[in-house]
C-alpha cells in the first residue's frame, strides 16, 4: 500500500475555499474545469454518450443544488464537490500500486496513470465521491488543482490558479495555501467560519467550505410614501388627477 508523506508542522497545503453564500450554481467552474483538464495533466476527459439519454463523463468538479431552511430564511445553496486533497486522504493509502499519492512539498493528491491498474479501491475509500473512473483509459482521474497551470512560469501570474478558480464570475472560489495562516485564505476561513467536509472521517481535508450568511428578515412590506387617488379626498382634485392620468 501506498504510503503518506509525514505531516510537518507549518508545510504548505494548497487548497480551495468555496463560498457557498456566494455560488450561484452556473457550472462555469465546471466547464472551464473540463476544458482545461481535456488537454491537461489528466487528458483527455472523455465523454459517453453526450448527445443521448445516459450521457456521462469525466468530470472533476460537479455542482450540486439543494433547498435548505424553511419560510423566509429558505434558500438554494449550490454546493460545488471536488477533491478535497486531504491530508490523511484513504484513496491513497488502499492504493496497491503507488499510482495515488500525495505531493509533500504541497500536499496535492495525483493519480500516475502509468501505473495505474483501474481496480478503484481509491473510489471505494474516497467518501467524498471524488474519483472519476475513465472507462475508455481504464484508469482512474481526479481534480489535480491544474498542477500543470498553477505552476506554469509562461502565463501572466495573476492567472496561475486552477481554472475554476480563474472562471468563477461570482468569485465565490478562492486559491492559496492553506498551511499558512498568515495567507489571505486562511484569513478568510477564519473570518466567516470556514469548516471542513464530513471532520468526523478523518481524514482531514484541505479544502474549506464558507457557509451561507443568514439572510435579513422582512418585517413589512414595501412602503408606498406617494398619496394614491383614494387618499385625495378633495373632489376638485381627484378630478383633476383623473382627467391628468389619462
Amino acid at each position: 500500500m501506498t504510503c503518506l508523506p509525514d505531516i510537518v508542522p507549518g508545510q504548505k497545503k494548497l487548497g480551495l475555499v468555496i463560498d457557498l453564500d456566494t455560488c450561484v450554481g452556473c457550472q462555469a467552474c465546471a466547464t472551464n474545469c473540463k476544458e482545461w483538464n481535456t488537454s491537461g495533466h489528466s487528458a483527455p476527459l472523455p465523454d459517453l454518450h453526450p448527445y443521448s439519454a445516459g450521457a456521462e463523463g469525466v468530470w472533476f468538479n460537479r455542482v450540486h443544488a439543494f433547498e435548505a431552511g424553511e419560510g423566509e430564511q429558505g434558500r438554494t445553496v449550490h454546493f460545488p464537490r471536488s477533491c478535497l486533497h486531504c491530508e490523511t486522504p484513504a484513496c491513497v493509502t488502499v492504493c496497491p500500486t503507488g499510482a495515488s499519492y500525495k505531493r509533500e512539498e504541497d500536499g496535492i493528491v495525483l493519480v500516475n496513470a502509468e501505473i495505474c491498474i483501474g481496480c478503484q479501491l481509491c473510489a471505494w475509500a474516497c467518501p467524498y465521491g471524488a474519483r472519476e473512473f475513465d472507462e475508455d483509459e481504464g484508469v482512474m482521474k481526479k481534480c489535480t488543482l491544474c498542477v500543470d497551470r498553477i505552476y506554469n512560469e509562461t502565463i501572466p501570474e495573476a492567472q496561475r490558479v486552477p481554472a475554476c478558480v480563474a472562471t468563477c464570475p461570482t468569485k465565490a472560489r478562492h486559491f492559496g495555501d492553506l498551511g499558512d495562516p498568515d495567507s489571505e485564505v486562511s484569513k478568510l476561513v477564519r473570518e466567516r467560519g470556514g469548516y471542513e467536509l464530513m471532520p468526523e472521517m478523518g481524514y482531514r481535508p484541505v479544502n474549506r467550505y464558507l457557509p451561507p450568511r443568514r439572510q435579513a428578515s422582512v418585517e413589512a412590506g414595501p412602503y408606498e410614501d406617494t398619496p394614491t387617488p383614494m387618499d385625495v379626498t378633495n373632489p376638485l382634485l381627484r378630478w383633476m388627477d383623473k382627467v391628468l392620468s389619462r
